[in-house]
């Protein structure tokens, strides 16, 4: 396994407001990262296929403009892909409009994997994982937060050095955050630097969510992972500097969700606190 390290490529642009960002999406240009990588992409990863894993709880308005906005970064950058949509029985009808999405777009590129219930992030990935054909896994949320346009500079940066993980950071140079309020801010903050602070794992944004794994490597992560929730995020880079994995980051622009409910409530931020505790305590 390679040695752990981390490095940061800093983000040539950034949004200006989460307005902008979400009305413009559509027709953002690529970043100067991008454009430069566009050729590189195209000659080196033809043998690759990336599977993007969307966990979906009440997301039938992001859905449809995600799964666009996928589907037009692979496309132009001519890459091989698929989305697996890993749907916990919405009560909004998430599921429904999946499958119409499936049908427009064909079953090879829309996976679904509908589950029985609210089950967890961590298991939702796992059964995401075990129906993934790509060999590079690509995990970010389904509410638009997480821009797919700096995916080709996660795959670009992954190629200089054969990380075996690249993660987003909202909390490095060309990083940022949109759409929160004090308090959000704070909790993210305080949360990255208690868990910097007790466990050391080498990264800026430990609670992020925007990350690019070769499959492998997720999938010896996960089978060590123990914790649940948002705590499942953090433990994974823990993982990932106790087996010596090498990670890069990319600055990314977090954008807070314009349509549906933000899920991080009083008992996510208990669980975490508890969950640091632990990982603490046994790592």
């Amino acid at each position: 396994m390679s040695k752990f390290h981390v490095s940061i490529t800093p983000e040539p642009d950034s949004v200006s407001s989460a307005t902008a960002h979400h009305q413009n999406s559509s027709s953002l240009p690529f970043t100067t990262a991008s454009a430069r990588a566009v050729n590189h992409l195209n000659m080196s990863s033809k043998h690759n296929k990336y599977s993007v894993l969307l966990p979906t709880y009440n997301e039938r308005d992001n859905l449809p403009i995600i799964t666009w906005l996928l589907t037009k970064t692979f496309q132009e950058h001519d890459l091989d892909y698929e989305i697996i949509i890993i749907d916990d029985n919405s009560p909004d009808g998430t599921l429904e409009i999946a499958k119409q999405l499936q049908k427009a777009y064909g079953e090879n590129r829309i996976v679904l994997r509908p589950r029985a219930g609210k089950l967890g992030l961590g298991t939702a990935y796992i059964h995401g994982i075990q129906n993934a054909t790509g060999n590079f896994v690509i995990i970010m949320d389904a509410d638009m937060s997480h821009h797919p346009k700096a995916i080709p500079e996660f795959i670009h940066k992954q190629k200089e050095h054969d990380y075996d993980i690249v993660t987003g950071t909202r909390y490095a140079a060309g990083g940022g955050v949109y759409g929160w309020d004090l308090r959000r801010k704070l909790t993210s903050r305080v949360a990255n630097f208690m868990a910097d602070l007790l466990l050391s794992p080498g990264v800026s944004d430990l609670t992020g969510s925007f990350r690019l794994y070769k499959k492998d490597v997720l999938h010896q992560i996960i089978n060590a992972t123990v914790s649940k929730g948002y705590v499942f995020q953090m433990e994974m880079m823990v993982r990932a500097k106790q087996f010596n994995f090498a990670v890069a980051e990319v600055p990314i622009t977090f954008v807070d969700r314009v349509y549906g409910e933000s899920k991080l409530g009083a008992n996510e931020i208990v669980g975490y606190l508890k969950g640091l505790w632990s990982l603490f305590t046994s790592v």
